[in-house]
């Protein structure tokens, strides 16, 4: 990959939802919500306290994610659609 992401950001990379609900009925594409999970491709190396000390990360490539729905911002990277958003915005790891 040919991007990493600096500071506190993550590069997510969104996990497609079912297409059918639990009682069977089949979702349309019109109709479905983009999802707010997702799996962490790249990270950044962590934020800076104001006297130079490194913050790590609490996530890392690899992680299973649960974020906002409005978090993030939409790129093309090797023409796949990612996001890239803040560690703060994540809301938790999936295990």
């Amino acid at each position: 990959m040919a991007f990493k992401p600096l500071h506190d950001r993550v590069l997510v990379r969104r996990v497609e939802s079912d297409e059918k609900t639990a009682g069977g009925l089949i979702i349309p594409d019109s109709a479905k919500e983009k999802p707010a999970e997702g799996e962490i491709v790249a990270c950044g190396e962590g934020a800076r306290k104001d006297s130079g000390e490194l913050i790590a990360m609490a996530v890392s490539a690899g992680d299973k994610v649960l974020f906002g729905k409005w978090s993030g911002t939409e790129v093309t990277v090797d023409g796949e659609e990612l996001l890239i958003m803040k560690e703060s915005d994540i809301l938790g790891i999936i295990s």
